[in-house]
Parts: structure tokens; C-alpha cells; sequence
């Protein structure tokens, strides 16, 4: 794995620093992950998946959050007008017909409450504090750093494409209709990351804003990183359940 903590030492053509990103991606992002191959493979339980689809549910929830707080931080009009298509996406016309409404069906759809899932009491508190660190990171880092962690979308359309067919493939209680979350997800994410990377490239000026917005994309694969490390410690190997979580044997 490649040390990214001095990657901009010197300065960066903005160029050589999309070179960069794409390759933070190409090394950690959590397409790589153990639980994500053994869910291409058809190797987890239904309780496994429950137990993926109503953690995630934490992270889909905040999305819109984070962007509200970029949105709110941004002084250029036309740049809040462009991001806050990301919050009309996941929250829709009346806040439950977008990307959340759409992940709540996903979770539904493989045996879970819809009331369980969307309190999020029996989430892993890895994944809470996960999900709260990434909210706190766009908050209190610059702008330019908050743009930056959201550039996981140049990625997103991979992990997707294989997903997708694999859980159709290899998992028969699961419909199309469960994974309608995921239709318009690549397009959306092509469009959001082309316009955050514009404005990373043009505003990462200085080695030190390069870094700092490399260090941004590391710390958000980090945060996808560790979801699926706490749901593999917890339902996979070990098997060590925190107190309080989900218990898929009592869904």
C-alpha cells in the first residue's frame, strides 16, 4: 500500500493530484473489502445482509446532513445551488421519497422493520461513531477538505457495478425492486464527484491544500473501511455482537 501522507510534497500539476486521488481510491476503497467480496461471492447469510443494509442505513441518513452543512459553509451561490442537488436526491420532494426512501426499501425488503431500521438503536456503535466522526470532519475542516472526503463517489459506480448483479445473481429473495436505491446511484455519483473534483483541482492550489485534500479522501475510505470492518468483526468472524446491536436470530 502506498503512504499517502507525503504524496504532495513538492507541489502537484493538477494532473499528477487527480493521478493521486484515483489511486487513494484504487488501494483503499471498500470495494477491496473482505465483506464486500464474500457478498459478490453469495457467501453471506440473509442475517448478515440485514445486518449490512441497516447499518448502512445510518450512513445514508447523514448523507444528506453532511451536504446541508458543506452547503451552509459555501459562500458562492453557484456552488450551493450545484450541492444541493446531492440533498434533493436523498431526501426527495417531501424527505422520504429520495436515496433514504429507497435504502429503507432495500432494508425492508430483506425482513427488516422499517421502524428498527430507521431509529438506528440496533446499529453498531462502530458505525455510529463512524458516521459521526465523517459529519464532525465536514463541520470543522475547511471547505476545501470537506469536497475533497466526498470524492469516494468517483468510485462509487464500481463498487456498484459489482454489487448489483452479483446479489441478483447469487441471493434469490432479493428482487430488482429491493435494489432500486441503486439505479440511479452511478449517474448521480458520476455527475457529483466530476463537479467536487473540479473544484479540488482548481482550489488545492498549494502542496499543502494538495495534501490536505488527499488526506481528506484517505480519512473517508477510512470511514467506508471501518463500517465493514465492524460488520465483519460482529456477524462474520469473531462473531462478537456488541451489547444493545442487532441480533439477526431475533429479527
Amino acid at each position: 500500500m502506498t503512504d499517502f501522507h507525503e504524496a504532495a510534497s513538492g507541489g502537484l500539476t493538477p494532473a499528477q493530484l487527480e493521478d493521486v486521488l484515483r489511486q487513494v481510491g484504487a488501494e483503499r476503497y471498500h470495494n477491496r473489502h473482505p465483506f464486500h467480496h464474500q457478498m459478490t461471492a453469495g457467501a453471506l447469510t440473509k442475517g448478515q445482509m440485514q445486518a449490512w443494509a441497516l447499518n448502512r442505513y445510518c450512513y445514508q441518513a447523514a448523507i444528506p446532513r453532511k451536504d446541508a452543512t458543506i452547503i451552509a459553509r459555501a459562500e458562492d451561490p453557484a456552488f450551493r445551488a450545484e450541492w444541493r442537488k446531492r440533498v434533493e436526491d436523498h431526501d426527495g420532494d417531501d424527505g422520504w421519497n429520495g436515496g433514504i426512501a429507497k435504502w429503507l426499501k432495500l432494508a425492508t425488503g430483506l425482513g427488516l422493520p422499517a421502524e428498527m431500521v430507521k431509529c438506528e438503536r440496533l446499529a453498531l456503535p462502530a458505525t455510529r461513531f463512524a458516521v459521526g466522526a465523517y459529519l464532525s470532519f465536514c463541520a470543522s475542516r475547511s471547505l476545501l477538505e470537506a469536497v475533497a472526503s466526498s470524492l469516494t463517489e468517483l468510485f462509487s459506480p464500481i463498487i456498484i457495478g459489482e454489487r448489483v448483479p452479483a446479489i441478483l445473481a447469487k441471493y434469490d429473495y432479493v428482487t430488482r425492486d429491493t435494489l432500486a436505491y441503486f439505479e440511479k446511484r452511478p449517474e448521480q455519483a458520476s455527475r457529483d464527484s466530476n463537479f467536487a473534483l473540479g473544484y479540488v483541482l482548481f482550489h488545492a492550489d498549494t502542496p499543502e491544500r494538495q495534501q490536505a485534500a488527499i488526506d481528506a479522501l484517505v480519512f473517508k475510505c477510512d470511514v467506508l473501511w471501518a463500517m465493514l470492518d465492524a460488520l465483519m468483526h460482529a456477524y462474520c468472524e469473531p462473531s462478537h455482537i456488541p451489547p444493545g446491536a442487532f441480533r439477526p436470530e431475533a429479527s
